[in-house]
């Protein structure tokens, strides 16, 4: 019943976007370094960590609770992002960007999410 998280494309699209929330936090102020910039990182590579796990599971029900763990952390980053943005760490161009990614990456796991159960 195991998936081939390799293959998945919600696993690679994520996987790049941890890259980018990489990118971005390295210029976040050295303060944030266990606020914000911690937050995200750790949110960012929750998402491709939980679509591999759950592609281990036994059934469509187990993996599909791993997908929801991984929205769950798409939208606390949507949110770590936008606060972000309130206190300047970020550029409104690179927020737009980042927002429209990860809005992508949401539809496509509920999507693939959907076929399981």
């Amino acid at each position: 019943m195991a998936h081939k998280f390799k293959e998945l494309l919600i696993w690679k699209r994520s996987r790049l976007f941890c890259s980018e929330i990489y990118a971005i936090t390295s210029k976040f102020p050295d303060s944030e370094k266990f606020g914000l910039t911690n937050q995200l990182r750790r949110a960012s590579v929750s998402i491709p960590s939980n679509i591999a796990e759950g592609s281990s599971r036994n059934s469509n029900k187990n993996f599909a609770r791993f997908l929801q763990i991984s929205i769950g952390s798409a939208y606390e980053i949507e949110t770590q992002l936008l606060i972000s943005a309130d206190l300047n760490f970020i550029l409104d161009k690179e927020l737009q960007s980042c927002l429209s990614e990860l809005d992508e990456i949401i539809k496509m796991i509920s999507k693939f999410k959907s076929k399981l159960i």
